[in-house]
């Protein structure tokens, strides 16, 4: 009968593992008091456009692709490659990864009984003696006693999950290990990013030297040219001086572009896991012409599968579970303890069918009291809560103005280029005409090396600004959290 009883008490106690204090993991809006506008519609007056609204729903999983190769840079694309592969930072996420995987199996471990064998208090193999005190053996026998213990036992304990403590806490863990995965993917993608920008940064400062270099040879061809007419009486010695001014001048400009040079490419190197002084990249490639256009009007739900984002809506869902923990603490713990093994005071039966022993039974522990503690670690826990609330909608909200901004930094640069192209033109045209005009000995070299330092000044510009939009195209992509799909561009209303 007792046995019977006992086996009703574990059954019922299975069947209450359904319960699971704490409330379930419901996702709070992104914006608060709003919901996130279905299009990026930011306009350059600062005008938007909102149009529907839509739930945010994070889906880090989304595929981003090998974005960098709409680049068309297939120098771009091996040392995209190489960074991925070897970048240290990547490593040691990856290792943090390994460890909320690993924290995730031990959490789910505490769902099964824990069985261990041998390892008594006092050893598998013990001496003992009685006290003469004893009430058992001491004084009513009168004697002590000396004698050894055999024992080999085997524990068995299992927890029974009466108020979801090990199912809250398993799903934390697995919402932390999907949160470190999106980890992983945030620091790929800014790798890659940084890679992309440094890589076209290199690529600029290589353009702007190729073209300092063919302005000092046509300042240096200049320069002989004043002095040749310097000795034919037809030019002075201020115009000597001036065009010696312009080439040294310009000289002067190539060491403060090595230097960025150098120090880009050591931190090209570094983000390869490559030392600085071993990294090779492939000579006479030139600054990429494309400039991958974004169009304006991207859903965007694209964001949702930006991984800081998706990282910190699970880590809000992990919060929610360590409330039901901190909860379930409330509540009495019940452990089913069993007990087996043989046991003997003499070695040669100590494996004997009679030698054998076992206990099980459950025991429960109730707190009573805990002086506030049990309380102070549910506060603890749904102050964590609200602030996972609040970075998550910290990071949408940031992510919003980083792709609003890139969307207007790429119409404006575009525009910008453009104009600086015509300034180019002009400013090359000002050049010829000034140098024809003082060959003909109608104007000074004054007005040849006003026109030579605007040239020098604009073509760079224009030099830097084609690397500026790569670098904002860049930004607007990692903004994005990655590539999309031409599917992913759904025509706004007033294109239809």
């Amino acid at each position: 009968m007792k046995n019977v009883s006992l086996l009703c008490l574990i059954t019922l106690a299975a069947g209450l593992t359904g319960c699971s204090v704490g409330l379930d993991y419901h996702r709070p809006a992104a914006l608060p008091g709003q919901p996130v506008p279905e299009k990026f519609n930011e306009s350059v007056s600062g005008s938007t456009n909102l149009g529907i609204w839509k739930i945010a729903e994070p889906a880090a999983h989304r595929p981003r692709g090998e974005w960098w190769r709409s680049f068309g840079d297939a120098e771009l694309n091996r040392i995209e490659t190489l960074a991925l592969t070897n970048n240290q930072n990547l490593a040691a996420t990856a290792a943090r990864l390994e460890q909320a995987h690993a924290l995730v199996t031990e959490a789910r471990a505490n769902y099964f009984p824990q069985l261990t064998a041998g390892g008594t208090p006092n050893g598998d193999i013990d001496r003992q003696r009685t006290s003469f005190n004893s009430p058992v053996q001491g004084r009513a026998s009168g004697v002590s006693h000396t004698y050894d213990t055999f024992t080999a036992p085997l524990y068995l304990g299992w927890e029974v999950d009466l108020w979801g403590r090990v199912r809250r806490q398993a799903e934390a863990a697995h919402e932390r290990f999907i949160a470190s995965a999106d980890d992983l993917e945030s620091a790929r993608l800014a790798v890659a990013a940084e890679v992309a920008i440094d890589y076209f940064a290199l690529r600029t400062l290589g353009n702007e030297y190729a073209l300092v270099t063919n302005t000092i040879e046509a300042y240096r061809r200049s320069l002989e040219l004043t002095q040749n007419r310097r000795r034919g009486g037809v030019a002075s010695d201020l115009d000597v001086a001036q065009a010696a001014t312009q080439l040294h001048g310009a000289e002067a400009q190539l060491p403060d572009i090595k230097l960025n040079r150098t120090q880009i490419r050591h931190a090209l190197a570094v983000l390869c896991g490559e030392a600085p002084g071993s990294f090779v990249m492939l000579t006479g490639a030139s600054m990429a012409e494309i400039v991958p256009e974004v169009p304006p009007s991207l859903p965007s739900e694209l964001l949702e599968h930006r991984p800081d984002i998706a990282a910190a809506e699970r880590r809000m869902a992990a919060a929610n579970a360590d409330i039901g923990v901190a909860k379930a603490a409330f509540f009495p713990t019940m452990r089913i303890n069993g007990l087996a093994g043989f046991q003997s005071v003499d070695a040669s039966t100590w494996f004997d069918w009679p030698s054998r022993f076992w206990s099980v039974g459950p025991a429960m522990q109730l707190p009573l009291f805990t002086g506030g503690l049990n309380r102070s670690r549910l506060r603890v826990t749904r102050a964590v809560y609200d602030e996972t609330v609040a970075t998550y909608r910290q990071t949408v909200l940031t992510a919003f103005g980083e792709v609003e901004d890139g969307l207007v930094a790429q119409q404006l640069l575009a525009e910008k280029w453009n104009a600086e192209n015509a300034i180019v033109i002009a400013t090359r045209r000002t050049l010829e005409i000034a140098s024809n005009r003082y060959k003909s000995g109608l104007v000074t070299y004054l007005d040849v090396a006003t026109a030579q330092a605007n040239a020098l000044l604009h073509e760079r510009t224009l030099v830097q600004l084609q690397g500026t939009r790569l670098t904002a195209s860049i930004n607007l992509v990692k903004a994005l959290g990655g590539g999309w799909q031409i599917s992913d561009v759904v025509p706004s209303t007033a294109d239809k």
